[in-house]
């Protein structure tokens, strides 16, 4: 039905920037709110940024605000996290996450990518 592809991953050294893509295989990808989640090792899977159905909202963790930029294009099934002045404790599994409609409200996501790696050097 729906199937979610991550790319971009890689290893950077901090300071530096790496651009993750999202690839949404499936019908109605503008009913779906966009997330991207990471998991640090030994640590648990957190919510890093948002993006609703047609774009016209966002939501970061503090911890990203000003560095991360969430994107989507739905003619393409794309949302892409842009990431600036990358630094150690960035360094995780990136996820791709959609959740339906509103169901991103109480955290409930429907489906999920792979997820790609991002390893940042000091």
């Amino acid at each position: 039905q729906v199937q979610l592809v991550e790319s971009g991953g890689g290893l950077v050294q901090a300071g530096e920037s790496l651009t993750l893509s999202c690839q949404f295989s499936g019908p109605t990808f503008n009913a779906y709110y966009m997330a991207w989640f990471r998991q640090a090792p030994g640590k648990e899977r957190h919510f890093v940024a948002g993006i609703t159905l047609m774009g016209g909202s966002t939501h970061y963790i503090d911890s990203v605000k000003g560095r991360f930029t969430i994107s989507r294009d739905n003619a393409k099934g794309t949302v892409v996290l842009q990431m600036n002045s990358l630094s150690p404790a960035d360094t995780a599994v990136y996820y791709c996450a959609a959740s339906h409609g509103t169901n991103w409200r109480s955290g409930k996501y429907d489906y999920w990518g792979q997820g790609t790696r991002v390893t940042v050097s000091s």
